[in-house]
């Protein structure tokens, strides 16, 4: 894809696919499960991006998947997961999971609550080598940590530092705003996307609310400023 053109497309909340199951409450930004839309398949190697409610004792039960890489970020509630691999592991607010498919791993994803709901994103990354040995791994964050910085998560981009490995490059990083502002340079060829979880903020002059999307590409800063909880991420283009 030729980035050269700079793009800067506005997705609001309520043009998202929804689908609500009951035990699930979910919002598709791409092509997922029964939405399919042939103009809306991924955003570089992005591939999925869920916003996924899930009701008190509800749950994902055991499913399989192969050749991507997973990173959940929790807004709220505690998510269960456990895997083929023998891997247990719950995940609080602000924290984060991730999961390299390779080749083939089965997993299943619960609400730990059987009274309050669970809030997160659920993020597949295209794999950039297929056939990889699966892996699964969580970090906990602090609020300070993303407290007006933005702060990088997970990466497969060299130099850059984050505490979870992905084989891609691209960088995952979340921000905190309380009234204040944030930028983030972009380099040549790289896309972003961009996701307001909470909140009402502003990214290079574009009013944005809870659930709105900007994807971009040909765009060499981001400023953003308001109050929210955002999601970005730094992205090769898809082969």
């Amino acid at each position: 894809m030729d980035t050269r053109d700079a793009v800067f497309a506005v997705q609001r909340s309520a043009q998202r696919a929804h689908f609500d199951h009951g035990w699930l409450d979910t919002h598709h930004s791409f092509s997922f499960a029964d939405y399919h839309d042939p103009q809306n398949v991924h955003w570089g190697v992005l591939r999925v991006f869920n916003d996924d409610r899930v009701a008190p004792g509800g749950a994902f039960g055991l499913h399989p998947h192969r050749d991507m890489e997973i990173v959940t970020y929790v807004l709220s509630g505690r998510l269960v997961h456990e895997d083929s691999m023998g891997n247990r592991g719950v995940v609080g607010p602000g924290g984060v999971q991730y999961m390299s498919a390779g080749t083939g791993v089965r997993h299943s994803e619960a609400n730990e609550s059987s009274t309050e709901p669970l809030h997160f994103i659920q993020m597949w990354v295209l794999p950039a080598h297929r056939g990889a040995t699966p892996q699964y791994g969580q970090k906990a964050f602090a609020l300070e940590e993303r407290l007006g910085n933005w702060l990088p998560v997970a990466s497969g981009v060299p130099g850059v530092h984050a505490p979870i490995s992905i084989g891609q490059s691209a960088t995952f990083f979340v921000l905190k705003l309380q009234g204040n502002s944030a930028a983030r340079a972009f380099g040549e060829n790289r896309l972003g996307f961009l996701f307001v979880a909470d909140g009402d903020v502003k990214a290079n002059g574009v009013s944005l609310g809870g659930g709105d999307a900007v994807r971009f590409s040909g765009v060499d800063r981001l400023d953003v400023s308001g109050r929210g909880e955002l999601l970005l991420w730094d992205l090769a283009p898809a082969d």
